[in-house]
């Protein structure tokens, strides 16, 4: 019996020994397999935004802060491409759609504008200055001096902001006088109030219809609120209104 102890213990410690052995072998497989799933690179994702964020979700400036304002609308024509053309001579841009408006700019002979939009009554184009740029007036389309391309009514209706301001010339002479252009009568101061005439913005000219040759007396620019009087007539006579 003695004899077959060493071969007992021999026996026990080889199985000891690869027990131990395939022991230290699963011990070394474990934190290969367990470091996969590391937390470490998730953390990185969502402390670093370019990481965290795609590029479809950096934030943009929102597209209507960027969209034109009709008033500010010179950047280009209108989605119709409806243009208004200077034909036979010059065309008076005005400040509102209306004769009573200031005259603001000039369509020279030739040159074309955009169209940005229509007034209530359709009589009316509004264009943007190109010498005043940021600006708008406004252009008659019932002259023989305008041509359009395309149709107006397919561009936006336009209210004005503010009511034209009337302007007068008042003859202080006693002859008759006749405002030119439109063939404005002004009264001899002895027939007041017929004396005083509203009359549109723009340039004008005044002349003595009671002297021979009906001679020129007096030119006025006249502006939206102004009263301008006629002091002279045509034989060179002065004279202030009461």
């Amino acid at each position: 019996m003695s004899k077959r102890l060493p071969k007992i213990y021999l026996k026990l410690l080889v199985s000891i020994l690869i027990v131990s052995i395939q022991a230290c072998a699963i011990s070394k497989k474990v934190p290969l397999t367990a470091s996969v799933p590391s937390i470490a690179p998730q953390s990185s994702l969502v402390d670093s935004p370019t990481q965290s964020i795609s590029t479809s979700e950096i934030p943009i400036s929102p597209v209507p802060s960027l969209s034109p304002i009709i008033s500010s609308a010179v950047l280009s024509p209108t989605p119709s491409s409806v243009t208004i053309t200077a034909v036979k001579g010059n065309l008076f841009i005005r400040r509102g759609p209306d004769m009573a408006y200031n005259p603001i700019a000039l369509l020279l002979n030739g040159q074309s504008a955009p169209v940005l939009g229509h007034d209530v009554l359709r009589n009316w184009v509004e264009v943007p200055i190109a010498a005043l740029p940021g600006k708008t007036g406004w252009i008659s389309i019932q002259t023989v001096y305008s041509s359009l391309s395309g149709d107006p009514m397919d561009t936006p209706e336009i209210v004005p902001a503010s009511w034209p301001v009337a302007a007068y010339i008042r003859n202080c002479m006693y002859d008759k006088m006749i405002v030119e252009p439109g063939d404005t009568v002004l009264e001899s101061l002895l027939n007041a109030p017929d004396n005083e005439m509203w009359i549109y913005p723009g340039l004008h000219k005044v002349y003595d219809t009671d002297v021979d040759g009906q001679p020129e007396v007096f030119s006025v620019d006249l502006r939206e609120g102004m009263t301008v009087d006629v002091r002279i007539d045509g034989n060179g006579d002065h004279h202030k209104c009461p």
